[in-house]
């Protein structure tokens, strides 16, 4: 060390070490002659201090353990996973909301509750027909995407216990009218407790609704799913139809995807499937199994 420091003509006692325990590198030499401190060692950094909350006037403190801490550890696991991004699609829901409106009473009779969702799960399970890698979920251990051909829906369901996520399987195979009769009867058992730990598990898509609050939501996928149906709600909105302006019952569709596996391109044209279907409903008859 000594010897190339003599023949580049430097000090060796002004040459600032960056070596362990500061020894002198050659490195460290040969930049003292060209004038230029030389890069330091990589060092091992110090844990980042999380910041201290002051007490401020009257304040309630509540322990985050339990159902509310898993909920939370699984939303930064997603987070932290996942490379996010979401597509947003407006929907026209004049056809929708006529042709629910005519199956209301059939339901009723039978004593099944109607809503919209159903009609939305099974646009989307036959939309998976072509666009099967959205109804996935990633294997993280072997690096893979996990293609399932059973289509068990996830629902985003929101209960005293916190967000639990109830599911329905094998959409594929039932009928709107049966979808919504199962969704009813489970999600009654998820909030009051009785669900089984085999039906709060194993979905390969999740559907998450804001009910009638807010515009527009993005959610966060529900890992390890590769794709999440954010649903909005229905409004009425003034839009131009044909060059002329009308009110129509509006709404947006915002999933989320894992960009990972899942492309714009793909994300796209999954929406625009979900969207024909749900604009022309009637046509969803056609396509039942």
């Amino acid at each position: 060390m000594r010897r190339n420091a003599r023949e580049q003509g430097v000090d060796i006692h002004a040459v600032p070490g960056t070596g362990k325990g500061g020894r002198i590198t050659h490195a460290d030499i040969s930049a003292y002659a060209d004038g230029a401190p030389a890069a330091p060692a990589v060092l091992p950094t110090a844990p980042v201090a999380l910041p201290q909350v002051m007490p401020s006037g009257t304040e309630e403190r509540i322990k985050i353990i339990g159902l509310r801490r898993k909920i939370a550890e699984q939303m930064v696991r997603a987070k932290h996973t996942a490379a996010h991004f979401t597509y947003v699609e407006q929907i026209d829901a004049t056809k929708l909301v006529a042709f629910r409106k005519t199956l209301k009473k059939r339901a009723a009779d039978r004593g099944i509750k109607l809503t919209y969702l159903p009609f939305i799960m099974k646009a989307c399970s036959i939309a998976f027909r072509d666009f099967p890698n959205v109804n996935a979920v990633m294997d993280e251990e072997r690096n893979e995407l996990v293609v399932k051909g059973d289509h068990d829906m996830g629902i985003a369901c929101d209960t005293p216990n916190g967000l639990m996520v109830p599911v329905i399987r094998n959409v594929e195979q039932k009928s709107i009218l049966h979808i919504a009769a199962e969704m009813r009867s489970l999600v009654e058992r998820t909030r009051n407790g009785t669900a089984s730990r085999d039906e709060l598990s194993g979905s390969s898509f999740t559907c998450t609704s804001v009910g009638n609050r807010g515009v527009l939501a993005t959610p966060v996928l529900n890992v390890p799913e590769v794709a999440i149906l954010g649903i909005n709600a229905i409004r009425e909105q003034a839009v131009v139809v044909d060059g002329k302006i009308e009110v129509r019952p509006m709404f947006y569709l915002s999933p989320s995807f894992d960009h990972r596996v899942i492309d714009g391109a793909v994300a796209a044209n999954f929406v625009d499937r979900v969207k024909e279907l749900l604009e022309e409903p009637e046509s969803m008859l056609m396509e039942l199994t």
